[in-house]
């Protein structure tokens, strides 16, 4: 058998999903390994709670197929489905304790009793809840209850777990921690898991792999560090993180940019194609100096625009003051590493940036 097809969990087969003649799934092809956390990732309308509605069995697809480890559950209703799904509201039933509410689904299926008792005592440890088994979810933090959530979930063993925006009930310091929390958990008891989020710290946390949507499309499917570091479109590399992007061609191997005074030199890898495209700068990869002294390359002359203290970092708005890119403003992030800095810089300060050719990535301007 092929190792491919083995590892395969998820296979999203030329999926679409029109409503009214709008399609708001388009032709998507997908396969999610076993084991992966796999986030979908995308801004409001994007198609990505749609595509996690169709594997879930809520909409059924307008053409396509979806195959969960190799078989079709194209025509299964969600009830038949090796599939379990943790809304964002957790959906907990209040008038039940915790243990009553894992215990749920599986007196639904009828397991014996001695079963489900093992069965909720296990996942119960499994996310830390046992001192609270008795307790009703009014009386858990946001927290506790999505542990709970989360326990009920993976109770049945689903093949699937699939998680709806499961950190937008939280607050941003309580997110932050269980994300962390969420995932080890996840990744220790071996589910396959695909989430849905706007939040791209929250996937790139996450995540093992990451598909940007857009007009419910995939635009790119990669690790965090790869979508990161190697966006292959101008939405992707807007999407993720800030960047700065300057209008430039490639002809011959040469690139010019007109928008940066003096010569820019990208790594050889990312010059391989002709044509318009974008120079992007991630802000955290250029250099900040005070003074106007330009070097042939890689360096523009401007003026502080603006700064922002955000503890971690600055983040310093400098206004390009040489050449086509002239009133263009660049972002960049100067990191706090003392307390007592000694380089500060003040509002229309002259700086020069600069930065590494292997921090220019190259994209193509005919994509969107």
């Amino acid at each position: 058998m092929n190792d491919a097809k083995v590892h395969c969990a998820v296979e999203v087969v030329n999926v679409s999903k029109y409503f009214d003649d709008v399609a708001a799934v388009d032709q998507v092809n997908l396969k999610i390994n076993k084991g992966e956390i796999f986030a979908l990732l995308g801004g409001s309308g994007c198609g990505k709670t749609t595509l996690l509605r169709m594997l879930a069995g809520f909409e059924k697809p307008s053409q396509g197929d979806i195959k969960i480890n190799g078989v079709s559950v194209l025509n299964s209703p969600p009830y038949q489905r090796p599939v379990n799904m943790m809304f964002q509201s957790y959906a907990l039933f209040p008038h039940m304790t915790v243990e009553q509410n894992i215990a749920f689904g599986l007196k639904q299926d009828k397991l014996p009793a001695a079963q489900i008792v093992a069965r909720v005592t296990e996942v119960l440890g499994l996310v830390q809840m046992e001192k609270f088994r008795s307790r009703k979810p009014a009386q858990l933090s946001g927290g506790q209850q999505q542990r709970v959530a989360l326990a009920r979930s993976l109770a049945k063993k689903p093949a699937l777990l699939l998680l709806d925006e499961p950190m937008g009930a939280l607050d941003k310091k309580l997110r932050m921690q269980m994300q962390l929390e969420l995932a080890n958990i996840i990744e220790s008891v071996g589910v396959t898991c695909v989430m849905v989020t706007h939040d791209q710290e929250e996937a790139m946390t996450m995540a093992d792999r990451i598909a940007i949507m857009d007009q419910g499309r995939i635009m790119q499917v990669g690790q965090p560090r790869e979508i990161y570091e190697f966006p292959n479109s101008k939405l992707t590399a807007e999407f993720i993180g800030s960047i700065n992007l300057f209008k430039a061609v490639v002809s011959g191997g040469e690139l010019t940019c007109d928008e940066l005074p003096g010569q820019v030199v990208a790594g050889e890898a990312n010059a391989a194609f002709d044509g318009p495209c974008y120079v992007a700068l991630r802000p955290e990869k250029i250099r900040l100096e005070a003074g106007r002294n330009l070097d042939a390359k890689n360096c523009a002359a401007g003026k502080v625009n603006d700064i922002a203290y955000l503890g971690s970092h600055n983040v310093i708005h400098v206004r390009l003051d040489v050449g086509a890119g002239q009133g263009k403003v660049v972002q960049v992030h100067v990191s706090n590493f003392a307390r007592h800095a000694t380089q500060t810089f003040d509002f229309e300060q002259s700086v020069v940036l600069s930065w590494d050719q292997d921090a220019v990535v190259l994209i193509k301007a005919d994509q969107p």
